[in-house]
């Protein structure tokens, strides 16, 4: 007779067993970390916190919070470093289905835009504009975005492929589109207007720019 044995756990990204479980339980204290610090980023403001606060409001040491975040930006900006292959991975994934790389990156927004999803900027969520004010309210983190940017960058161009420099050009210039979509969203949001009211400019604008893009660019 067969013995059924206990399955090992299986984490979000399919890794099993104890390393898996250690990743995981290394997400939750990021995630925990990063909560405690835009708490008090959000009430006091970023300039007037010091790590220490931080560290003693997630009830953990400061060479304990520094192995997670090696800089007091990182609080922050970690939620972006999470996309900065996401350019890269949705024209992977496109091309292994037969689609162009700017038909991919334009379905993928366009979706996203659908789901209010947060990196689109077209998000309504309390929390959400808070991170967005506190963002780019901070020079500090508005200068952070940069090197996010940048790396996001690069990892289009390797995926895009051909060329290097070509793939470069297009690569910044696709990024640059996401980005100024995604903070006109932002903007006109945090100003007060309603998510319904901007939703259907925001995909318009997406298209008109992502037209530009194909004309403009051999992808």
């Amino acid at each position: 007779m067969a013995v059924l044995r206990r399955r090992r756990p299986v984490a979000e990204d399919g890794v099993t067993g104890p390393a898996g479980l250690r990743e995981r339980k290394k997400a939750r204290t990021r995630r925990a970390l990063s909560d405690a610090a835009i708490a008090l980023f959000l009430e006091k403001g970023f300039d007037a916190v010091s790590v220490a606060e931080v560290a003693a409001a997630a009830e953990v040491s400061k060479p304990t919070l520094f192995r997670y975040f090696p800089a007091k930006e990182d609080l922050v900006l970690h939620r972006f470093a999470d996309h900065e292959d996401e350019s890269a991975r949705v024209v992977e994934a496109g091309r292994a289905r037969g689609a162009a790389p700017l038909d991919a990156l334009y379905e993928h927004l366009v979706d996203g835009l659908e789901r209010r999803d947060p990196v689109t900027g077209l998000c309504d969520v309390p929390a959400v504009l808070a991170y967005h004010r506190l963002l780019y309210g901070t020079p500090a983190l508005l200068a952070g975005i940069h090197g996010y940017q940048q790396r996001s960058e690069e990892a289009l161009a390797r995926a895009l492929g051909g060329d290097p420099l070509p793939a470069r050009l297009a690569a910044g210039q696709i990024v640059a589109v996401l980005r100024v979509l995604a903070n006109e969203n932002v903007v006109r949001l945090t100003a007060g207007e309603t998510v319904d009211a901007v939703a259907g400019d925001a995909v318009a604008a997406a298209e008109a720019a992502f037209r530009s893009l194909r004309e403009g660019l051999p992808y």
